[in-house]
């Protein structure tokens, strides 16, 4: 984030600075340059200036994830794209309240969001973050709770307290996943995905473990499901259809050990699943004449979690596909954990069988699905002759998937 120090971030959060951000406009670009103009000719300096857009615009991305809470908050690129979203964040504060534990301590606290959410739950947190500009960022966004501070640290300072459970002390880890240097014209670094290039590592994450059993780590919703130790339990978290994360807990923080899903979509209750209603082996589907009158589609956090037998036993299902998240049953069920379709139609994938069923039904707009087949979806519309809107016709969706090893296609309607 050019021209922004800590120094910079303490005028932020004084009155004058606080003053100066909340009374800027909404942040649009086009308007950016007169208003950088009008606040050089008010006496701001050119980098007080640029930090003062900078907050402006990524508050304004912000509000997606922090609704009106941004507006009190200050970012860097990076820590917005990283931090927990509110909703998220709210399920992992909830485990470290339920516990109730006195304090935890945030190594590598990010902007703050998590230790936002604890601190309002009444959990004192102890926040550290490897970059000074990250961590005084954060302290601003913990002034509501002054018994909660951030500072610049490392992970790997850390000391453990003699007694955790007697001191009613928890750790919560969320190692970066970037790597550090040159960042791209947004602001920000590239990603890593590869458990051994998390910073602090894999293994010092574990040696918290061991000494302070109240432990939480969030890692990448890729995961493998033989990475997480026995006793502790692993949940991928999924955010209107897209997994975010996977969450490894220990001791009193576990709910259930082994695997776990929490399904979050806006407007519903959150649902979770875990294995002890999970069938162990799900029955397949062996051809298309196995397909039944309705299509569930698992959330995609279920199928990371490895949990579809929760779908099929509860809709005495079979699975598709082996790992596609899709079963189809005669029942029709309604799950918080998948989404459940009636089929109209199913039948070997082919370009121009699709076509004719299509034409024949007079559709002219298309709702496009796919799992387990690749193609490119542009040159199958160009293929099929046939556009994204209703235009004068019907409108349709496809499911486009994989039955029993061969490639088919499944038209369905929304229930």
């Amino acid at each position: 984030m050019a021209h922004v120090d800590p120094t910079t971030v303490r005028w932020l959060a004084s009155p004058e600075g606080h003053e100066s951000l909340h009374g800027l406009p909404e942040y649009r670009e086009a308007d950016a340059v007169g208003l950088a103009s009008r606040l050089r000719a008010a006496g701001h300096s050119a980098e007080r200036v640029a930090a003062l857009l900078t907050q402006k615009r990524l508050q304004a991305r912000a509000q997606e994830k922090f609704g009106e809470f941004a507006d009190g908050m200050l970012f860097t690129p990076d820590g917005l794209e990283q931090a927990s979203r509110l909703e998220v964040a709210a399920t992992h504060a909830g485990r470290y309240a339920t516990a109730s534990l006195a304090t935890v301590h945030d190594l590598g606290c990010g902007i703050g969001s998590d230790a936002m959410a604890m601190s309002a739950l009444g959990v004192t947190v102890h926040g550290v973050d490897a970059d000074p500009l990250t961590a005084a960022i954060a302290d601003v966004n913990l002034r509501p709770w002054p018994d909660s501070r951030a500072r610049t640290g490392v992970a790997e300072d850390f000391e453990a307290p003699l007694d955790p459970l007697h001191s009613r002390t928890g750790v919560w880890l969320d190692p970066a996943r970037r790597t550090p240097g040159v960042t791209d014209r947004s602001g920000r670094t590239r990603r890593v995905f590869r458990l051994d290039e998390i910073s602090p590592s894999w293994d010092f994450v574990l040696s918290v473990a061991r000494d302070v059993p109240a432990t939480g780590a969030k890692l990448s919703p890729s995961l493998p499901h033989d990475i997480p130790p026995l006793g502790t339990e692993a949940q991928w978290t999924s955010w209107q259809g897209t997994v975010l994360e996977c969450t490894v807990w220990w001791g009193p923080l576990v709910k259930e050990a082994g695997r776990s899903a929490r399904v979050l979509r806006k407007g519903a209750p959150p649902v979770e699943v875990d294995q002890r209603t999970c069938e162990d082996d799900p029955a397949a589907a062996l051809s298309l004449a196995d397909t039944g009158r309705w299509l569930y589609e698992a959330d995609r956090a279920v199928t990371r979690a490895g949990l579809i037998g929760t779908v099929t036993g509860a809709v005495s299902g079979k699975e598709l596909e082996a790992g596609l998240g899709y079963v189809t049953s005669d029942d029709a069920v309604d799950l918080g954990h998948a989404r459940r379709y009636e089929v109209l139609e199913a039948m070997p994938f082919s370009g121009k069988g699709l076509r004719g069923w299509l034409r024949e039904r007079g559709v002219t707009g298309l709702t496009v699905k796919k799992r387990g087949i690749r193609l490119d979806e542009d040159q199958l519309r160009k293929q099929l002759k046939i556009g994204r809107g209703a235009g004068d016709g019907d409108s349709a969706t496809v499911v486009l998937t994989r039955v029993g090893g061969e490639q088919a296609v499944l038209v369905v309607e929304a229930s």
